[in-house]
C-alpha cells in the first residue's frame, strides 16, 4: 500500500493526514513534505496518522528528521494513533520529543 499524504498550512499550524503505510518506499515523499513544511513559518505541526496503518524505522526516521528541521519552538502533535504506531513511537522513546494524543482522548 502506498502512503497518501493531505498537508494544510494555516496560519502557523501545519497538518498532515497520513494514510497507509510509512515505509522504506513512502519515505522520500514524507521526507519532502516535511522539507517543505519546514520552510514555512509554522508554529505547530500536526500529523493525524488515524489511517496510517504500519511505521517503519524509515518513516519514524522522517519524523526525527521533523523534529530536527522544525526545531523546539515547533511543537508536534500526533494523533490518532493506531496501537501498533503508538508503540512503535513509544519504544523508540520518540514520545518524549513529542506530544502523543490517544485516540480515546480525541
Amino acid at each position: 500500500m502506498t502512503l497518501r499524504i493531505d498537508t494544510t498550512v494555516t496560519e502557523g499550524l501545519a497538518t498532515v493526514v497520513l494514510e497507509g503505510e510509512a515505509d522504506s518506499r513512502s519515505a522520500p515523499s514524507l521526507y519532502e513534505t516535511i522539507r517543505r513544511i519546514s520552510a514555512t513559518p509554522v508554529t505547530r505541526l500536526v500529523l493525524d496518522v488515524e489511517r496510517l496503518t504500519y511505521l517503519s524505522s524509515a518513516g519514524l526516521r522522517c519524523l526525527v528528521y521533523a523534529h530536527q528541521q522544525l526545531g523546539r519552538s515547533v511543537r508536534i502533535v500526533i494523533t490518532n494513533a493506531s496501537a501498533e504506531v503508538a508503540e512503535t513511537i513509544r519504544l523508540t522513546g520518540f514520545d518524549h520529543s513529542v506530544t502523543l494524543v490517544d485516540r480515546a482522548a480525541t
